[in-house]
């Protein structure tokens, strides 16, 4: 078990090690979904084809019988306006659709929690362009995070990053979060706000950076399911997640494939991944 420090799980480097475990395989199925995602397939579908594929891996899904009412799947999958923690059922994506895949994985006690948003066909250029704002902005949370710095650097290079494309809504009241033992731990991470503020940054921190952005209003409301958050004035939303962690040489993102070396490569930033 970890050790808590003011309520948070600092992990040593062999459950960390084990963290990594768990984010690959929600990278890969991930990454399955992705390319299962198409005109005609329903959500529903792609559920069934996250639970094979995490449990055929030797994990289990993280998001089901979780909170109440005990949430019924094994991914949340938001299509258009919803936002988050859509329930998979029987709605079938059509040909310009977006949809937000949600993807949690428990192995061997240890959580790993990450989230795309795929296009259907082709869809509208600012959807498309919703889209590489909300990933951009979770890769730039990912670079201002240094060790002893402060999670609202995280949070402030998220919101700049955003406000600097264009008026988009950034959600806030739904965050990014601690992550070990448990996929919901203190500290949160907002997308917005001032830095040098919140916890401090340090070796064993895992933490999820999720940007959740719309195309209008920031505020959301919650669907007669109790789950499923959409947008209040219907506009479309994308959301991204990534559960990282810092090492002595920088970011290591723990349910990227390769670690997240590639993207961090391009914004300049050094790899912390072994």
């Amino acid at each position: 078990m970890g050790l808590f420090d003011r309520g948070i799980q600092i992990k040593t480097p062999d459950q960390i090690a084990k963290m990594r475990v768990a984010g690959l395989l929600v990278g890969e199925t991930l990454e399955l979904l992705r390319a299962s995602v198409r005109a005609g397939i329903s959500t529903g579908e792609l559920d069934a084809i996250a639970e094979d594929n995490i449990r055929s891996g030797g994990g289990l899904p993280s998001f089901q019988g979780y909170g109440q009412p005990p949430f019924p799947a094994s991914i949340c999958a938001s299509v258009n306006d919803e936002v988050v923690h859509g329930i998979p059922g029987d709605r079938v994506l059509a040909d310009g659709d977006v949809i937000s895949i949600d993807c949690g994985a428990i192995v061997d006690g240890w959580h790993g929690d990450a989230a795309i948003t795929v296009a259907v066909g082709e869809v509208p250029a600012d959807a498309r362009a919703l889209m590489e704002v909300t990933e951009g902005a979770m890769w730039a949370g990912f670079a201002a995070a240094r060790l002893g710095g402060r999670v609202s650097d995280i949070s402030h290079a998220v919101e700049q990053h955003v406000r600097s494309r264009g008026s988009y809504g950034i959600l806030e009241d739904y965050t990014g979060h601690g992550i070990g033992t448990e996929m919901h731990q203190p500290p949160n991470v907002p997308n917005y706000g001032k830095p040098g503020r919140g916890a401090k940054l340090e070796l064993g921190l895992a933490l999820a950076v999720e940007p959740m952005v719309t195309l209008g209003s920031k505020h959301t409301l919650v669907a007669e399911d109790d789950w499923t958050i959409v947008t209040s004035d219907e506009s479309w939303s994308a959301h991204f997640e990534h559960t990282f962690t810092l090492t002595e040489r920088g970011p290591w993102v723990l349910t990227a494939l390769d670690g997240g070396e590639s993207a961090l490569a391009e914004l300049g930033v050094p790899f912390g991944g072994r």
